[in-house]
């Protein structure tokens, strides 16, 4: 959610003339993030938020917007998309694609309870659950397609140890990828960024899960490690914080329970998850793109991460 495209008031009050959800009162730049253009805005009839597409085109977005409406409706709390006047869920502004979604209550926790993670996993499991038959595919655009062709725009840019590593990873997921261990896995829309700070607590519960751009269809346990690589950490070292980890996997279960295969896997899935995000951490680092506000994120983290779980054997489990 950075600013790429900083658009005026004037522009901006155009774009909601071919909307139903007032005229503009105020609007505010969103720093954070790396992929889209975002603004808080304030309407006559609500808040909202206005997001421009940067790299994502209109053929892909109906699968993002089209599955948080259908979880709006069944009544989880994401970010229900706006139709224009037209009754399409797209706009556009600057020659891009824009969307203009519900603004929901609550703000992102640094450090999370065993309680919160627990609501964290069970979100995230009832995700999964009923978005099973949401009728769209979206094939997952950062997976295993995708670290191939980074990893080779990297390689003059980082230290020869590092790429020897990534690559090896790689490698590894490749195989796992290809194997009908991986055909097994329980699948379908995932959320795939399930981060801290894609999750607003109002008060004591959930009041909004947002940043459904990077969502995908694939296996289910993949969404899981990448939110407990996150959530259930030590942030600097890497390490599991073991209750935490269990209240979050034990909430999943509970709601879509685990499978024996997902747990002869779960450590090349949280491996996946790491370098996941060591990978795209090193490209906006390395190759960034210019944006009004920036904030780019810090890849060793995820080196740290990917590097502990290779050689951990003490892994969270139900």
């Amino acid at each position: 959610m950075a600013v790429f495209t900083a658009l005026t008031r004037d522009e901006i009050v155009a774009l909601l003339c071919t909307y139903s959800v007032g005229h503009l009162v105020d609007f505010e730049g969103i720093p954070s993030g790396i992929e889209n253009t975002n603004f808080f805005l304030q309407t006559s009839q609500g808040h909202f938020v206005l997001t421009l597409f940067e790299r994502l085109g209109a053929e892909q977005l109906p699968f993002y917007l089209g599955l948080m409406k259908h979880l709006a409706q069944r009544g989880l709390p994401v970010p229900e998309p706006a139709a224009t006047v037209q009754g399409r869920l797209l706009g556009e502004a600057r020659g891009k694609p824009v969307a203009i979604v519900s603004r929901l209550p609550g703000r992102a926790v640094i450090d999370p309870t065993a309680g919160q993670c627990a609501q964290v996993g069970q979100f995230l499991a009832r995700m999964h659950r009923q978005a099973s038959d949401f009728a769209l595919f979206q094939p997952n655009l950062r997976g295993i397609g995708w670290w191939k062709s980074a990893l080779p725009k990297l390689e003059p840019l980082i230290p020869q140890e590092q790429f020897q590593a990534l690559a090896e990873e790689v490698v590894f997921q490749d195989t796992f990828v290809r194997s009908p261990q991986f055909e097994a896995l329980p699948a379908g829309p995932i959320h795939a960024d399930l981060f801290r700070d894609n999750v607003l607590f109002d008060g004591d519960h959930i009041g909004g899960v947002i940043d459904f751009y990077f969502a995908a269809c694939t296996a289910w346990l993949f969404d899981l490690a990448v939110t407990v690589n996150d959530w259930c950490v030590d942030p600097d070292s890497g390490e599991f914080d073991q209750p935490r980890a269990r209240a979050m996997l034990q909430a999943y279960h509970e709601e879509r329970p685990l499978t024996d295969l997902e747990h002869q896997v779960w450590r090349t899935a949280l491996r996946a998850a790491a370098l996941r995000f060591w990978l795209s951490r090193l490209y906006d680092l390395h190759l960034p793109r210019p944006a009004a506000l920036l904030k780019p994120h810090d890849p060793a983290r995820f080196e740290r991460t990917l590097r502990l779980r290779v050689r951990q054997r003490d892994l969270p489990w139900i």
